[in-house]
């Protein structure tokens, strides 16, 4: 990583204060002078540790091909999905409502079968619409010797999205499954193992899953499942940063098969890549990176902060590069998504760089509007969490 040119501090505080001073356009004024953001610093950048742990993405891996088939509920832009595929599972079908997700699904992977807009609704509450798609047209047998993977829409339980709500609001505290959009999709999965009766099912989730409403309606999910045949581990939270992604991610996983096996997942590493690795290689040229066009007022408090602090103005925080990032957010569900600010430059991270931090391979390319894009990158599980997950699937459930 290095900047394109060198100027000091002083020289960048006379550019940002005579676009303050003048009302200038700062992303006007650095081209003027022929530099970019990235030609700008922080005034205090104490030194980086050097680490020896290495940023690795699923492209670091050999593709497997065992050919399990697997059907991916709720897809996104396919986080889950592509772990599976270097895992060897054989892509069959994957369900998505929102039509720019499908758009980078087909996008980046033509050969397989994503099941959305513009041709059907992508609306799993459609049950029987679903149910004929999935067998007559997917060609699904029943028992499905594969598996059902999906992360239903998590915004009812996530502490981060209530935020965002006004305190006297509908959504404020967790409506959790009362929610009229999302609150039982998880139910309707649950829907489609009974009618379909996967030998292995997943479900990813944040944790609020698991205390919502003091976890009566996930032990109602779970019991529903169990009484199917399903032997269901127990649930494990857990974090991305101890299994090689370089951010800070706690999530939910629920695990369920019809087999005699003990399933036991992943144990977590307390080695963990620092945020700093997944930058150090060069993003020059590849899609999606596209920085934002600060103003003046803004980064003139951006750069006093130091490692891990925060713009309380902007509620933007700075990494410290010898850490995991801190997790990587998506914005609402109708509005735009943001970033993280840069450990070394005073700017907010691209969507290229926060799929980096998600382990998203570099040629996988994100469709739509800049913060449709931060949103598809921010509610996806990182590929190389779920390629670890799918190898001890294979190994444990399927051998």
């Amino acid at each position: 990583m290095k900047s394109y040119s060198s100027i000091t501090i002083d020289e960048q505080l006379d550019i940002v204060n005579r676009c303050i001073a003048k009302k200038l356009d700062l992303h006007s004024e650095l081209k003027r002078r022929s530099l970019r953001y990235d030609d700008l610093r922080y005034r205090n950048n104490p030194p980086i540790t050097p680490s020896s742990i290495q940023f690795l993405t699923p492209d670091n891996f050999d593709l497997e091909n065992h050919g399990v088939p697997v059907v991916s509920f709720f897809s996104g832009a396919g986080g889950l999905d592509i772990g599976f595929e270097y895992a060897g599972f054989q892509h069959l079908a994957s369900i998505e409502v929102n039509p720019i997700f499908c758009q980078t699904i087909r996008l980046n992977r033509p050969d397989w079968v994503a099941i959305g807009p513009p041709e059907y609704s992508g609306d799993v509450r459609n049950r029987e619409e679903f149910f004929t798609i999935l067998k007559l047209i997917v060609g699904i047998s029943i028992p499905f010797e594969g598996i059902f993977t999906g992360g239903p829409p998590c915004q009812p339980f996530s502490i981060a999205a209530n935020q965002r709500f006004a305190k006297d609001g509908d959504n404020f505290k967790r409506v959790g499954f009362a929610h009229a959009d999302f609150g039982n999709l998880l139910f309707d999965f649950v829907w489609y193992v009974q009618q379909f009766q996967p030998k292995a099912f997943l479900i990813e989730n944040v944790t609020g899953l698991l205390d919502i409403d003091g976890g009566t309606q996930l032990s109602e999910a779970l019991n529903l499942l169990g009484g199917c045949g399903y032997n269901i581990s127990e649930p494990v939270i857990a974090n991305a940063a101890h299994y090689g992604v370089p951010q800070n991610r706690n999530r939910l996983f629920v695990f369920g098969h019809r087999t005699n096996n003990k399933f036991i997942f992943p144990e977590p590493s307390s080695k963990v890549v620092t945020c700093y690795k997944a930058f150090e290689k060069t993003m020059d040229g590849l899609e999606n990176h596209v920085t934002r066009k600060h103003k003046a007022e803004s980064l003139i408090r951006y750069m006093e902060l130091n490692y891990g602090e925060r713009d309380r103005l902007g509620r933007v925080d700075r990494l410290d590069p010898n850490l995991p990032s801190k997790t990587v957010i998506s914005g609402g569900t109708k509005g735009g998504g943001r970033s993280h600010l840069h450990p070394i430059y005073p700017r907010t991270l691209t969507v290229r760089e926060s799929a980096r931090l998600q382990t998203f391979p570099d040629d996988f390319v994100f469709c739509g509007p800049t913060a449709r894009q931060f949103t598809q990158v921010g509610n996806a599980v990182p590929p190389l969490l779920a390629l670890q997950l799918a190898r001890y699937i294979y190994s444990q459930i399927y051998l």
